[in-house]
């Protein structure tokens, strides 16, 4: 099935306050919901949802002050595609300094309402997910917007099937997706410390461990004093030279199960 795809000019969107910052690549795609109620009746009213687009599109221009609606795309429960920023333009819905990592795809699914992806919704994800692959230089990557920056987005339900690899609905799954809760990945290959703070998804990577072994730690995807003083901590745990940074021995003495 070919995408189904609605232009800008379709939804009746506003023109772009000013030119898009030019974007040739990215590592993959970030998947967020709206973050607020969602009217479970858009699922069977597409007119809706393509009111809800424009409220969208408002809210972020209006209220938050940006030149456009955040995404790149926008999904309904219908398998629509609605045009947002589009292809090879910067996203603003990742976060800041998260937006040339990945373009931004948002379903219309919220934290209260109509919580769960409705398959046509979850089809149309994956849609443009290959549609930003193949006309916008997206890499493999499929992340929840969480992943990287301190927010609930994408909710957990939208989360759990980013977090399966985001399959079609009746596709056969990986029966493990995930590598065993003992065995390290591969090392990043750079050390993370502070200052000054470092970013990105390895760190994000690493606090989510130090947060499931049950320290107190923010998954942000900043490496700042808190990580450090993490890691300092945790390295004094296991006999490791304490020195706040995240070095091989310590990256990989974060995925050894824990002494029972």
């Amino acid at each position: 099935m070919a995408m189904d795809f609605v232009s800008r000019r379709e939804w009746g969107a506003r023109s772009p306050r000013g030119s898009y910052t030019a974007l040739s690549s990215t590592r993959g795609v970030k998947i967020h919901y709206t973050g607020g109620r969602v009217d479970p009746a858009i699922v069977d009213d597409h007119d809706k949802c393509v009111k809800m687009v424009r409220s969208i599109q408002k809210s972020h221009m209006d209220g938050n002050g940006w030149m456009d609606i955040g995404y790149s795309l926008v999904v309904c429960p219908h398998r629509k595609v609605f045009e947002g920023r589009g292809i090879k333009h910067l996203p603003a819905a990742n976060g800041p300094g998260l937006n040339s990592g990945h373009y931004a795809v948002l379903g219309l699914v919220g934290s209260s309402g109509l919580v769960t992806p409705p398959d046509g919704m979850l089809h149309g994800i994956v849609d443009a997910i290959e549609y930003l692959r193949d006309e916008g230089d997206a890499g493999r990557e499929i992340k929840g917007h969480r992943d990287g920056y301190a927010t609930d987005c994408p909710g957990d339900k939208l989360y759990s099937w980013v977090k399966r690899g985001a399959p079609r609905p009746g596709a056969q799954e990986p029966s493990d997706p995930e590598p065993p809760s003992g065995e390290a990945p591969e090392w990043p290959g750079r050390e993370l410390k502070y200052p000054p703070v470092m970013r990105g998804d390895d760190v994000r990577q690493w606090q989510a461990r130090m947060k499931e072994r049950g320290w107190g730690i923010a998954v942000d995807g900043a490496y700042g004093p808190r990580s450090r003083e993490v890691c300092r901590s945790f390295q004094r745990e296991k006999g490791l030279p304490v020195t706040g940074v995240v070095n091989k021995a310590t990256w990989t003495a974060a995925w050894e199960m824990p002494v029972t």
